[in-house]
C-alpha cells in the first residue's frame, strides 16, 4: 500500500472538508467565467477538464458526450499513460460518441503540436477534429469525427453545481439548453433540450515530472460514477459516488431548473448490479461494469427521488480508463412518476487496486 493510498481516508473525510465549499457556492448563481481557462503549460494546475454533455436523445443517439482532458491527471481512474506524449502534461484527450452504430471517437493529442487552445479559453482546437467556442453564457461545439458529426449552440443558465469548490482542485457543472444537429451516413438528426457546460481543474504531483507517475505515486481515485437526467423539460439530476481508496470523496446529487432553483443533497443512496462478465479494454484490463442502478435521495424524512435503471446502450471506452452509456430509468420525483434515458460515466479500479 502507497503512502497517498494509506493517507486517503485521512485526507478525504477530515482535510479536505475543512476547506471545500461546493454546498454552499452550488447555492449562488454562477458569476466566474473567467475561471474557464486552459492552463496547457501551468505548472501548478496539472489538468483542466471542458465537457459538454447532452444527457437524453431519441433512439439510436440515446446522448450525445464530448469529454475532454488537458493534461495527465495522476490519478489512478483517468490516466492511460499507454496514450501519452513524450511529455505526460502535453497529453491531452477527446472522447466523443452516442449509442448509434459507429459514433465513438477517442484520441490523444499533444497539446504543443495538434491543438490550439486560446488563453482565456475563448477558442479551443483539437486538430480538426473538435472545436469549442466559448463567449459566456454562449458556447459552441463544432465536432468532425470519423463517424459522425455535430454542431450544438448553447446557452449556460446561472445554475451551477459545484462537485468540488477548494484551493487545489474546482469542478462545476452548468446547467444549459441547445439547439444542434447530429450527422453521419444515414442522415441528419435536429436535437434540442437541456445539456450541461463543465469544467475543472486541479492541482496534481504529475506537474512535476515530464514522465507518467508510477502507479504507486497516482492519486488513488478509484471508483467514479456521474450520471445526468433529464427528469422533464426544465428540471435536471446530477448524481455522483466518487472514492478514494475506499473513502468517499463524492456522493451528491444536484437538483436545478430553468426556474432558477439549485439544490443538493447529501443523504443519497445507490446499489449497483454488475453484469456477470467485466468489460475488456483495448489493452486488455478488465473493469467490472453495471447492468442497473438503483438510486435515492432524500431530504430529511421526504424522498426527493427514487429511480431504478438498467443499462442498454453499448458502452464507449475513454472516459480515462473506464466507460460511458446510456440507461433507461423509471421511479418517482417528488411523488410523481418519471421515466426516460439517463446518461452515466463508470470507472471502477477498486477491484484492480485490490489485486495488485
Amino acid at each position: 500500500m502507497s503512502v497517498l493510498t494509506a493517507a486517503a481516508p485521512f485526507v478525504v473525510n477530515r482535510l479536505l472538508p475543512r476547506f471545500d465549499q461546493r454546498i454552499e457556492e452550488s447555492a449562488k448563481p454562477f458569476a466566474r467565467p473567467g475561471l474557464l481557462r486552459p492552463h496547457p503549460d501551468s505548472r501548478a494546475w496539472a489538468w483542466t477538464h471542458y465537457g459538454i454533455f447532452v444527457p437524453e436523445l431519441p433512439r439510436p443517439h440515446r446522448y450525445l458526450n464530448t469529454m475532454t482532458l488537458i493534461g495527465s491527471t495522476g490519478t489512478v481512474c483517468f490516466d492511460n499513460d499507454y496514450l501519452a506524449t513524450s511529455d505526460a502534461r502535453r497529453t491531452t484527450t477527446v472522447l466523443s460518441s452516442t449509442a448509434a452504430p459507429g459514433h465513438h471517437h477517442y484520441r490523444a493529442y499533444d497539446s504543443h503540436t495538434e491543438c490550439r487552445f486560446a488563453e482565456d479559453g475563448s477558442r479551443l482546437e483539437w486538430d480538426s477534429d473538435l472545436a469549442i467556442g466559448a463567449a459566456h453564457p454562449s458556447y459552441q461545439v463544432h465536432a468532425r469525427y470519423e463517424g459522425f458529426t455535430a454542431d450544438l449552440s448553447i446557452t449556460a443558465t446561472p445554475q451551477v453545481s459545484w462537485f468540488v469548490r477548494n484551493p487545489a482542485y474546482d469542478h462545476l457543472s452548468l446547467l444549459a439548453t441547445f439547439t444542434g444537429m447530429i450527422a453521419d451516413d444515414t442522415g441528419e438528426t435536429e436535437i434540442s433540450g437541456l445539456c450541461t457546460v463543465e469544467y475543472a481543474r486541479s492541482l496534481s504531483p504529475q506537474a512535476l515530472r515530464r514522465a507518467p507517475l508510477p502507479p504507486r505515486f497516482k492519486l488513488p481515485i478509484d471508483f467514479f460514477t456521474y450520471q445526468i437526467i433529464n427528469l422533464d423539460d426544465r428540471t435536471q439530476l446530477l448524481l455522483t459516488d466518487v472514492r478514494a481508496a475506499g473513502a468517499t470523496a463524492c456522493r451528491l446529487a444536484h437538483l436545478r431548473t430553468l426556474d432558477g432553483t439549485a439544490t443538493v443533497f447529501r443523504e443519497v443512496r445507490v446499489e449497483v448490479a454488475h453484469r456477470p462478465e467485466p468489460e475488456i479494454d483495448p489493452l486488455g484490463r478488465e473493469m467490472r461494469v453495471p447492468e442497473g442502478f438503483r438510486w435515492t435521495v432524500h431530504d430529511g424524512t421526504e424522498k426527493v427521488v427514487a429511480l431504478e435503471a438498467i443499462v442498454d446502450s453499448p458502452l464507449r471506452y475513454g472516459h480515462g480508463r473506464g466507460y460511458v452509456g446510456a440507461y433507461t430509468y423509471s421511479g418517482e420525483f417528488r411523488g410523481r412518476p418519471v421515466s426516460g434515458s439517463g446518461y452515466f460515466e463508470w470507472v471502477d479500479c477498486e477491484v484492480n487496486r485490490a489485486r495488485r
